[in-house]
């Protein structure tokens, strides 16, 4: 039987009230730099408790949000980390970012290339290649481990030391070459360099042969969003050579950090 007008009408309204509520609460667990409580995400709302759960258990479910294990605390799932990824992906800006990127390979010579967090991966949001003939395939869209990469690294240098823990512990340490760090003691003196020196170096730690060095993305809040990359062969680029680079990176990621959508 098919609804009155007036009572399909309510139906609809109250649908989206949901819906609504629901990306309320979605929305202040992303933009938290931390994992946050029932208690914290109810007073940020304005919703009764029992309303909150109900959305938290409902988000929880389709891996939009993820609880921490054996904490009444929340954090965005991977499915959420997903769907950011792919909005900065097709963002009316890329094409802006790409331009930014092609001037700063044409600066330096070398790949250079835009990545975000996604989870405990680090996605390429654009890459631009060098016209040197050695190549490594990896696009837009690909991802590689946050504690192997030199963007990975600077990310988890500054994210908050509760969340860097669960990611580091959801995520095993693979030795992907001899230089690889694989300790939690290594990674954590590597973060404190990073976050003392303002950048990061992958030194054949991912690939062997391959060196990178990373430069954070900042927000009007001075949080880490992305990272602006170059990478090369080792035989053509050390990390002294790397280095050398800073200002132009610095520069492209200062220009970068007005075209993201926050």
């Amino acid at each position: 039987m098919l609804a009155e007008p007036d009572e399909a009408h309510r139906d609809s309204r109250e649908a989206g009230s949901a819906a609504l509520r629901s990306l309320a609460v979605m929305e202040f667990v992303a933009n938290s730099e931390r994992s946050v409580s029932l208690t914290e995400i109810m007073l940020a709302v304005h919703l009764p408790k029992p309303t909150v759960f109900r959305i938290l258990t409902t988000l929880e479910e389709a891996g939009m949000l993820l609880r921490e294990p054996d904490a009444k605390r929340y954090v965005p799932g991977e499915r959420l980390a997903i769907l950011a990824g792919n909005v900065l992906l097709h963002s009316p800006h890329r094409s802006a970012r790409r331009a930014i990127l092609e001037e700063l390979v044409e600066r330096v010579g070398e790949t250079c290339n835009l990545t975000i967090p996604n989870g405990h991966l680090v996605m390429y949001l654009d890459r631009v290649e060098s016209a040197w003939p050695l190549r490594i395939n990896l696009h837009a869209g690909s991802k590689v481990p946050l504690y192997a990469s030199a963007s990975g690294k600077l990310f988890l240098a500054h994210s908050p030391k509760r969340m860097r823990d669960r990611l580091l512990t959801n995520a095993p340490l693979i030795a992907h070459t001899k230089s690889t760090l694989t300790t939690l003691r290594q990674l954590e003196l590597e973060f404190t360099s990073i976050r003392r020196n303002g950048y990061a170096i992958d030194n054949e730690e991912y690939l062997a042969g391959i060196c990178c060095l990373a430069v954070p993305v900042t927000n009007d809040q001075d949080r880490v969003v992305a990272a602006v990359a170059v990478h090369g062969p080792v035989s053509r680029m050390s990390v002294g050579q790397a280095i050398e680079f800073l200002p132009a990176l610095r520069e492209a990621a200062e220009q970068i950090s007005q075209t993201l959508d926050w």
